[in-house]
């Protein structure tokens, strides 16, 4: 084959191809040609999902997504009606609208430029509800409502770039870390001086408790040393009874009984020295078992 009609039909078949585009489920497409939307009477040409043809280049495709899509930035600081500081989370659920104008909108249909416009509108939506309301508000339960009307001011102020706004929803209303520290530490110090208040308290219950047991414990004992006592003289003075009772029976058995035990004590150690006459009473059992001072032999 000529090779000149090779480059023909290779040339040919590039044209061929490069004059198709696919649009995919889920996608949209303009087409500019030299720079501009190519339009209809209805506006600019929206290409649905499917095979496409265009001007191999003169004409450019830009492909955009037409799902709903989530905005989830960062954190950002709100200032409410009391004049507090809040870091607020949220995030947006949003959907290209009209097509031509997101294209013209977002410098090409740049989906980062879009997001950054939305975000910055949507903070001031949400900048406009928290400064409206105090921090009571807020928390207390009109979380809905706040959501609500942000959600209907970001859909006002999205309409110039070609957005729906689908949803806004506040994901986390924070203290900023100062004031969150701050607070703990009141909380704590408060929490340390009801701690303080109750120990102290229990320290006072405590020693009125141990002050009623050690005077019902010195009450008891004396109440027991008094009872012992009694019952000691008691026995003291049965004891002395039934002596004097022993002895006016037998006179002569108690003074045995009184000189054994005098032997026993006297005789105890062997380092004791007595000097007692031999004729004393206090010998006079040893020299007769009647207990007589006379001696027979």
């Amino acid at each position: 084959m000529n090779p000149a009609r090779i480059i023909i039909i290779a040339i040919i078949l590039g044209l061929g191809l490069n004059s198709l585009f696919v649009v995919n489920e889920g996608e949209r497409a303009v087409v500019t040609r030299f720079s501009k939307l190519i339009e209809d009477q209805d506006g600019a040409r929206v290409y649905t999902p499917g095979i496409h043809f265009k001007i191999p280049a003169i004409d450019h495709v830009r492909i955009m997504d037409a799902r709903i899509q989530t905005l989830d930035g960062q954190p950002d600081r709100f200032v409410t009606s009391e004049k507090k500081d809040l870091i607020v989370d949220s995030f947006v659920k949003w959907r290209i609208r009209d097509f031509r104008q997101f294209y013209l909108s977002t410098n090409g249909g740049n989906k980062l430029t879009a997001e950054a416009l939305l975000q910055s509108k949507i903070n001031n939506g949400l900048r406009s509800e928290f400064g409206s309301r105090t921090i009571k508000d807020i928390v207390s339960g009109s979380r809905d409502e706040l959501q609500e009307e942000a959600l209907s001011s970001a859909s006002e102020s999205a309409t110039d770039l070609g957005i729906e706004v689908v949803d806004v929803r506040v994901k986390q209303i924070n203290l900023p870390r100062e004031v969150s520290n701050s607070i703990f530490q009141r909380m704590r110090a408060e929490r340390q001086a009801v701690a303080k208040e109750h120990r102290s308290q229990g320290k006072e219950k405590a020693e009125v408790i141990r002050a009623e047991i050690d005077a019902r414990i010195t009450v008891m004992i004396a109440d027991a040393q008094r009872q012992a006592l009694t019952t000691r003289g008691q026995g003291d003075a049965e004891s002395a009874n039934i002596y004097a009772s022993a002895y006016q029976k037998d006179q002569e058995f108690f003074a045995f009984l009184r000189s054994m035990d005098a032997y026993q004590e006297s005789f105890n150690s062997k380092q004791d020295v007595m000097l007692v006459s031999p004729e004393g009473d206090f010998f006079r059992f040893m020299k007769n078992s009647d207990g007589s001072l006379s001696s027979n032999k």
